[in-house]
């Protein structure tokens, strides 16, 4: 009496062998974007830091901003940052919008972050 075999047919060894293969590629595929995307991120993340730097400067001014554009700017992890502050006036007198845009070069033309905010009058009553 001989004990059956178990184990697997060359086609299931097969099957299996084509959805690993498929999952193994879909995984690289996915984990080679994640890479390429770093650069970016970096870039973004580093922007949104100095436009919040820039915004908490701003509304820690005792008075009230003028209306206008000021710009200049600042460095950050041995980059030099461009920032934009534009004071908009809103339907409240006694509220200014403040508007942070960072660039990565002098004349603006890519937007990296920006940041917005609202500041109150302080003789307002």
């Amino acid at each position: 009496m001989i004990a059956s075999q178990r184990g697997m047919t060359l086609l299931e060894v097969m099957v299996a062998l084509a959805v690993f293969s498929i999952a193994a590629v879909s995984i690289t595929k996915s984990l080679s974007d994640q890479m390429s995307n770093m650069p970016i991120l970096e870039q973004r993340t580093l922007a949104q830091w100095v436009a919040s730097n820039e915004m908490v400067e701003a509304r820690l001014g005792s008075k009230f901003p003028e209306l206008g554009k000021k710009e200049g700017s600042t460095e950050l992890a041995d980059q030099e940052w461009f920032w934009r502050k534009e004071v908009i006036k809103t339907t409240d007198d006694n509220f200014r919008m403040i508007r942070i845009s960072i660039s990565d070069d002098s004349r603006y033309d890519r937007i990296v972050a920006q940041v917005s905010s609202y500041v109150l009058n302080p003789d307002a009553k």
